[in-house]
């Protein structure tokens, strides 16, 4: 191992509330020091720095946490964290790093600054676009998460030929989590069937399109559960109520969500755009039948175990929503098929990929 002797994770993502890429830096870790605990993967010792005062929710057996700076946010990333990286990799796992470190390998999960630009206030798409492009040019290792993702980084980044690692997620996290189902007794969720959504109000989400297939309509006979912080006026696009068979739940822990798509009649998932897109395999683990767009990357995650519709078609989407919400064979179908995915995206496969990948990186042994 002679291009490092130390690994070093940026551990600025455990100061943030639980996201996407949160989720996927956690469970990675969380895997690969269950990989390491079993002697299944070598490397040399690794580390997680943190800003002061930062309290993390997770513990590692293999890698111990260490504050490092003064400083919090983006200014402790640029400027502490490089100042205590010297002789080491260091891995950013959460699309940022600092912009002068050399020897880092940094994943950036999607080139949506880039390619959906509306989804974002200027001033954030601005600084993320710098960001990309600097750590694009200036780290050693750029690494993604999916096929589709490294095609879209390499049309937009200045990436000088560097070969883009890919390391897949996983979803079966929500298998371990104790489903709290007293979130369908608060919400009257019992009394006939719902189609769950899990809202953001990134307009890249496009989740006001599930609405909109259904307006017009009349009541359709189930109701549709939205979780998640935002408005719930994201949905209809206008100052008017939202249907009555619709249901705000608002911000839901991971074990109230984890009933809602054990009990769901589907979930819908209705993205633009995604890097790879956690929340399909999240509803496959828990036995909920997916239907989702067929954009991004979305098919090259959930293949032949969703239902797929055009995300820009109101129609498409209602055709879709009918047809499994109608269909025994075809649920029985969709959970069958999500068996085989969840069973070919999981965290352990992540962590081996990973580990292989930082190998590759300091020029230790592959798994």
């Amino acid at each position: 191992m002679t291009a490092a002797l130390r690994i070093l994770i940026n551990g600025r993502f455990l100061s943030r509330p639980v996201t996407g890429v949160e989720r996927f830096a956690t469970e990675i870790l969380l895997a690969l020091d269950r990989l390491i605990s079993q002697g299944k993967v070598q490397l040399p010792p690794i580390e997680v720095l943190l800003p002061s005062g930062v309290q993390p929710k997770v513990r590692f057996d293999n890698m111990p946490f260490r504050s490092v700076g003064r400083r919090q946010g983006h200014l402790w990333e640029q400027v502490d964290l490089p100042r205590a990286c010297s002789g080491a990799l260091l891995l950013n796992l959460c699309n940022t790093g600092p912009i002068m470190m050399r020897n880092q390998a940094t994943v950036v999960h999607d080139a949506a600054v880039f390619a959906v630009p509306q989804a974002y206030s200027l001033g954030f798409k601005v600084a993320y676009r710098l960001l990309h492009t600097c750590l694009a040019l200036r780290a050693k290792h750029f690494w993604t998460v999916s096929e589709f993702s490294r095609k879209e980084l390499v049309r937009f980044l200045p990436l000088g030929g560097k070969s883009v690692v890919v390391l897949p997620e996983g979803g079966e996290h929500v298998q371990r989590v104790q489903a709290d189902e007293s979130i369908l007794d608060r919400c009257g969720l019992r009394s006939r069937r719902y189609v769950l959504s899990v809202s953001s109000a990134q307009p890249a989400k496009n989740f006001g399109l599930l609405v909109r297939a259904l307006e017009g309509r009349g009541d359709p006979g189930f109701d549709v559960v939205v979780a998640g912080g935002t408005n719930p006026a994201v949905f209809s696009g206008q100052d008017t109520a939202l249907p009555s068979y619709v249901k705000h739940v608002g911000y839901v822990s991971d074990q109230e969500l984890a009933a809602l798509y054990k009990h769901a009649a589907c979930f819908v998932f209705p993205s633009l755009y995604e890097g790879f897109g956690i929340p399909p395999l999240e509803a496959m683990a828990m036995g909920c039948p997916v239907i989702a767009s067929n954009a991004a990357s979305i098919p090259e995650v959930c293949a032949d175990a969703a239902n797929y519709f055009d995300p820009h078609d109101p129609e498409a989407l209602y055709v879709a929503l009918m047809a499994v919400m109608t269909d025994p064979h075809l649920r029985d179908r969709l959970r069958a098929n999500a068996i085989r995915q969840g069973q070919y995206w999981t965290w352990t496969r992540a962590a081996a990929s990973l580990a292989s990948a930082l190998n590759e990186a300091i020029g230790g042994p592959h798994i």
